[in-house]
């Protein structure tokens, strides 16, 4: 097991680490934080058909059955708690493609660009606060609380539960057993009846549609809703805050390519694609699960195994992106994994792209002397492994 000083440099900087492992031992054994062993995937051309092969599986009643044979950690054993993991990130076929197709049903292109008006709104509203306050820690001033409104939006829940609901989220997140323990209950009864007052009293809303939502006679069960409801506040706020926070921490370590798109807009797109790139919001992808043995990268992983892929490691991978540790907004980005890839890539890949080109172009606009309001050194990244998480990130805005 990793010491704590150890533990606590990859997690403030993983990238040194990933670019030995990319040379010496693209694929190898670690173990994780709770002395979890799991197999780390670190080049490109491995992590693209691990996250897709089907001999790696997602389903949660493997997964519980392969980490209880690896660890006796609390922490491991809660991360499926079944009522909140029944959803399509943790299935295989044929159940994901059910669930995935339903999803696909409501989860539309026009559907997400109907948020566009409220989420333009919402930063708006946002930034003025910021304006009056003139100095603010960007996350809690404006990437935690824009896609946490998005999405509650998108679930319909109400404005007064939405501060409740990322209590309940975050320490969903923590990785810590007691935080977790307290908040499941609460988080669960609370989805159960926002479900049901779906179900009754339908609104213009995604969670709304899919209760409704049918394929024939097949229609979501309860506990599929619930966990799916989960899924995407999960995966469509966490994960969005942290491609806003750092992505702007990465314009302000380069003034450069903050001066270029502060002077040409229409580089927002491809900017947005290399922040997914260059400092992503996810660090490893989600566990996969050998049902047999399966090679990647010349290495044979035996059965009934834990697999990571490092995404973060694989996005900088330089026999894919040249230069892969260097930041430009106009380098052609196509093949990152920011969103995965295959059957579990991410649904509400254009949800979070509008969002952050929403965020960053008002937040430029607005205030293009954004500057960071302590020195760099301060600056420090949340503890943990799965997500690339700042732990503030204070600034100096001014407007014009």
């Amino acid at each position: 097991m990793p010491s704590v000083d150890e533990q606590v440099a990859f997690e403030q900087n993983p990238h040194l680490r990933y670019s030995t492992m990319r040379a010496e031992a693209p694929v190898s054994k670690v173990t994780a934080p709770g002395g979890l062993s799991v197999w780390m995937v670190t080049r490109h051309e491995d992590a693209r058909p691990a996250l897709s092969s089907a001999k790696l599986s997602k389903n949660v009643e493997v997964g519980q059955k392969v980490i209880e044979q690896n660890t006796d950690s609390e922490e491991a054993r809660l991360m499926f708690a079944t009522e909140l993991s029944a959803h399509m990130l943790n299935s295989d076929p044929p159940v994901h493609t059910r669930l995935r197709k339903l999803v696909n049903k409501v989860f539309t292109a026009r559907a997400v660009e109907r948020l566009r008006p409220r989420i333009e709104e919402i930063t708006a509203e946002l930034l003025d606060e910021m304006e009056r306050a003139g100095r603010v820690d960007l996350m809690s001033a404006y990437a935690a609380p824009l896609p946490i409104s998005v999405i509650c939006e998108l679930l319909g829940v109400p404005p007064l539960d939405q501060e409740r609901f990322h209590g309940w989220v975050t320490a969903q997140l923590s990785g810590d057993a007691e935080r977790m323990a307290e908040a499941t209950p609460a988080l669960l009864g609370y989805l159960d009846e926002l479900v049901a007052s779906k179900r009754d009293t339908p609104s213009e809303d995604l969670l709304t549609d899919l209760v409704h939502a049918s394929d024939g006679d097949d229609k979501l069960s309860a506990q599929e809703l619930v966990s799916m409801a989960f899924l995407l506040l999960v995966a469509g706020h966490e994960t969005t805050v942290n491609l806003i926070g750092n992505g702007m921490l990465a314009l302000l370590r380069h003034p450069d390519q903050l001066a270029a798109l502060r002077a040409d807009h229409s580089l927002l797109p491809g900017a947005v694609e290399e922040f997914l790139r260059y400092e992503g919001p996810v660090n490893t992808a989600s566990l996969r699960f050998t049902t047999e043995p399966v090679e990647l990268g010349g290495v044979v992983i035996p059965e009934n195994q834990l697999v990571v892929v490092a995404i973060a490691s694989a996005n900088r991978d330089e026999a894919q992106f040249p230069d892969g540790d260097e930041l430009d907004i106009t380098r052609e980005t196509g093949g990152h994994l920011a969103f995965g890839h295959g059957i579990h890539y991410c649904v509400g890949a254009p949800l979070a792209r509008l969002e952050a080109e929403i965020a960053f172009g008002r937040l430029l606009e607005r205030f293009p002397e954004i500057r960071l309001d302590v020195d760099e050194s301060e600056l420090s990244w949340k503890p943990g492994t799965v997500l690339r998480a700042l732990s503030g990130l204070p600034v100096r805005v001014s407007a014009g």
